[in-house]
């Protein structure tokens, strides 16, 4: 049993598996830059509860991006990538394609996601969302590529990076953006839209 109160703030969290969060990290190969004093068997909730007070919000992040499933994880990616978007800017091919395979997961939106990935330039960040759907069983990709695992952690790792990536962005709006992207993946864990705040015009 962690030492750390496991609050309301993560309860709830429905979309979490039952294992504990240390062994979903190194199944993820994920390290935690925060020592934590708890036990190998604590929750995903009781670790974030322990994460968060100790501050560590890019931990806790971490920890979600690792322990949703693919589906739910990559559309917390989806909705990151779309906060790195200028108002008005043209959704890049790989969110795009990302976002069709979230709500209408199988072969053929999946094999798109994968075409976009191999398409998307090395600026375009968005393509972690279209690596994350294109991974999502566990193999590098649809046809041929389902004969190749994935690398372990490949999907929350992606996931984890559009989340840094979106947090960064704009320095003035680290801050915030921060615990908003947490509100996020703490609803989508509960099995809301990942809009918590009365965003409601699309749910996957």
């Amino acid at each position: 049993m962690s030492t750390h109160a496991h609050t309301d703030r993560f309860a709830g969290l429905r979309k979490l598996p039952a294992a504990p969060a240390a062994r979903i990290l190194a199944a993820g190969n994920a390290v935690l830059q925060t020592p934590l004093d708890q036990s190998a068997s604590a929750s995903v909730p009781e670790t974030l509860a322990a994460l968060e007070a100790e501050g560590a919000l890019i931990d806790m992040l971490q920890v979600l991006a690792h322990s949703l499933p693919p589906r739910e994880a990559t559309w917390l990616a989806c909705l990151a990538a779309r906060e790195t978007l200028a108002e008005g800017a043209a959704m890049p091919a790989p969110l795009r394609a990302a976002e069709a395979w979230v709500f209408r997961p199988g072969p053929e939106t999946r094999a798109a996601a994968r075409a976009a990935l191999d398409a998307a330039g090395n600026e375009d960040d968005t393509a972690l969302c279209a690596m994350a759907a294109s991974m999502a069983d566990g193999t590098l990709g649809p046809g041929e590529l389902e004969d190749y695992e994935a690398p372990p952690g490949a999907i929350g790792a992606a996931v984890f990076g559009m989340l840094l990536t979106a947090m960064f962005h704009d320095e003035e709006k680290v801050a915030s953006r921060g615990p908003e992207l947490l509100a996020r993946a703490l609803d989508i864990a509960r099995g809301g839209n990942g809009k918590p705040e009365a965003q409601q015009e699309t749910k996957p």
